[in-house]
């Protein structure tokens, strides 16, 4: 990635995804399922293209913002989701934990 690249991060809602772009290429994602107000998190992934340069956790930053300000709450079931989350504390008050209840429902839905 250059100084001059021009990175985004949008959420794809038929594909239950955030993406990372990088000058408008897809160079990572984090998947979800809604289960009510909690959006589970279950997988998160950036291109060896692009890695060591920081996007996972700008990706990842920018997914939780938007859950808060949906009003909704985070389970954590992707283990990158839930290492970034015990770095920052700052979105523990909207973080419920991975239960064996939300695992069932997340492996219906997956197949």
């Amino acid at each position: 990635m250059s100084e001059t690249s021009t990175t985004t991060v949008e959420r794809a809602d038929g594909d239950s995804r955030y993406e990372i772009l990088v000058d408008g290429r897809r160079a990572g994602l984090t998947a979800y399922r809604d289960l009510g107000e909690q959006r589970v998190f279950f997988h998160t992934e950036i291109d060896d293209a692009f890695a060591g340069q920081g996007l996972g956790t700008r990706l990842v930053r920018q997914a939780l913002v938007d859950v808060r300000a949906s009003g909704m709450r985070i389970v954590p079931v992707c283990p990158y989701v839930a290492k970034f989350l015990k770095r920052h504390g700052e979105f523990a008050d909207i973080t419920d934990p991975v239960t064996p209840d939300v695992l069932r429902w997340l492996k219906s839905r997956l197949g």
